[in-house]
């Protein structure tokens, strides 16, 4: 199950015929850049799954929330898509030209492990990408791990919690996933087996977390890192909340004093420099 989005960004169509449109980065060519972590500007194909098993919703810290900057991708709020691996690989081929790169994405792709680690086992064997896994990190699939070559991990800091205040702002209805989002978002086993698998299989790991106030450190050091074995400072990213470009504004300069403070890496976000709010870029 896809989100709307599916594959992006593409100009043709899974028979190779070309789409009416341009894709939203508005350039006549398949495919953008990762905008994100260590691989931010490298020329990219996205897939991207529906479905999520948390329900992010920042506070900013001025009384303003945030909510994911990928709503379309949960299950219950937007229409998702049925696509065929044999689709998407059509898609794919049609539309990859010299990229090879392609990002998982979602919502939450291991909610799918078995499904995608077949799209990924094809993937590789047809058009031999390098293959970016972009997840929460509270699901570890070993089957799915093994397709893999770059784990690029955002666990969630508490500041996300779904409260009832955020959820009626937003004219949310509650559900049990809001309700279990707290005691599921920290999973420290599963990001303990992410770098373990990591380092046995030569893989690649990194850990982005989105930030919008400098206590945030407190909360990455002490309920994260120091539970955690086997990373160093270069696997760390610090990265801004932001959806728009006014709130990269706004919390950049948090998210580069932490992490020139602490050795760590600053993550852009430069599809939002680029695209701003636009969905498929």
């Amino acid at each position: 199950m896809l989100s709307e989005e599916g594959i992006f960004p593409v100009t043709r169509d899974e028979k190779g015929e070309l789409l009416d449109k341009l894709p939203n980065t508005g350039i006549p060519v398949s495919g953008t850049v990762q905008g994100e972590g260590r691989l931010a500007g490298t020329p990219s194909l996205f897939i991207r799954l529906a479905g999520c098993n948390l329900r992010c919703i920042w506070d900013k810290g001025n009384g303003e929330y945030s909510i994911c900057d990928t709503p379309h991708s949960v299950f219950g709020q937007f229409k998702s898509v049925s696509f065929s691996v044999e689709k998407i690989i059509s898609i794919v081929e049609h539309n990859i030209g010299n990229i090879k790169h392609i990002v998982i994405t979602g919502g939450e792709p291991s909610l799918q492990a078995k499904a995608v680690s077949n799209l990924c086992s094809r993937l590789k064997e047809q058009f031999d990408v390098h293959l970016t896994l972009e997840t929460n990190g509270t699901i570890f699939d070993r089957e799915l791990a093994a397709q893999i070559d770059l784990f690029s991990i955002s666990p969630k800091l508490s500041g996300t919690n779904p409260t009832d205040e955020k959820i009626e702002h937003f004219g949310l209805t509650k559900t049990e996933i809001h309700k279990n989002h707290d005691r599921k978002r920290r999973n420290i086993k599963v990001l303990q087996s992410f770098i373990d698998y990591s380092k046995e299989n030569q893989k690649s790991l990194q850990f982005k977390f989105v930030v919008t106030k400098k206590d945030d450190v407190e909360e990455i050091r002490n309920e994260y890192l120091d539970h955690l074995t086997g990373w160093v400072g270069g696997d760390v990213f610090i990265m801004p909340l932001g959806a728009t470009k006014e709130e990269l504004r706004v919390f950049t300069p948090v998210a580069l004093e932490m992490a020139i403070k602490n050795g760590w890496r600053f993550s852009p976000r430069l599809h939002i420099d680029l695209f701003d709010e636009n969905t498929g870029v």
